[in-house]
C-alpha cells in the first residue's frame, strides 16, 4: 500500500520558537514551572499587573525588615553576593522562557539592588528607608545616565542579557547611595 505524503495529517506541527508569542503577563503556573521563574519573579511579587518593579522593591523592603535583626554584615554581603549570582542565572533563564529580553515582571534585580541600598544605609529610620525607596524607584524608572547606559549596552538574551537585567538596577542603587551620601554631608 502506498502512502501519499502530501496529504495533511491530523497532527498540528509545533511552531518554531521564534513564532511563539512572548509571555507578557506571567501567572502562577509560569511562576511555579521552574525554580528560576520563582526567583526572578520575586517569589510572586513580579506577578503584579501594575508597577511590578515597585511591588518587587516593596517585597524586598519587607524581607529586609524581617531579616535585618537576625543578619550580620557578613550575612548580608553573602546573601547579596549569592543572590546576585543566582539571580543572574534566574533572570537569564526566565527572560528566555518569557521571550522578552527585560520584562518588567522580572523583579529579582530590584530585590538584590534594593537590599544593597538598605544594608548600606542602615541603621536608619523608617523615613530614611522610605527616602531610599523613593530615590531608588526614581532612578530605576527614569533610566538616565548610568542606568540608561547599562540598559542599552547589555540588552538581549543569554548571560549577557541576564547580567544587563541586574546591572541597570545596581546602577540605580549606586546613584541612590551617592545622593544619600551627599545629603548626609
Amino acid at each position: 500500500m502506498m502512502v501519499d505524503t502530501d496529504l495533511p495529517t491530523r497532527e498540528t506541527p509545533t511552531p518554531p520558537a521564534a513564532q511563539i508569542a512572548p509571555i507578557a503577563h506571567p501567572g502562577v503556573r509560569f511562576l511555579l514551572a521552574h525554580p528560576a521563574h520563582f526567583i526572578a519573579l520575586g517569589a510572586g511579587s513580579g506577578l503584579a499587573r501594575w508597577a511590578p518593579g515597585t511591588v518587587g522593591t516593596l517585597w524586598a523592603w519587607a524581607v529586609f525588615s524581617l531579616l535585618q535583626p537576625r543578619m550580620s554584615d557578613a550575612g548580608w554581603a553573602a546573601l547579596i553576593g549569592l543572590g546576585t549570582l543566582i539571580g543572574w542565572w534566574a533572570c537569564t533563564v526566565t527572560a528566555q522562557h518569557m521571550r522578552i529580553a527585560d520584562s518588567g515582571h522580572i523583579v529579582w534585580d530590584e530585590v538584590v539592588a534594593f537590599w544593597l541600598v538598605l544594608w548600606l544605609v542602615s541603621p536608619t529610620s523608617f523615613w530614611g528607608q522610605l527616602y531610599a525607596f523613593v530615590l531608588f524607584r526614581v532612578f530605576d524608572a527614569v533610566k538616565i545616565g548610568p542606568m540608561a547606559w547599562a540598559d542599552r549596552t547589555f540588552k538581549g538574551f543569554g548571560p549577557r542579557g541576564g547580567f544587563g537585567i541586574l546591572l541597570d538596577d545596581f546602577a540605580a542603587a549606586l546613584c541612590t547611595l551617592l545622593v544619600i551620601a551627599a545629603w548626609r554631608f
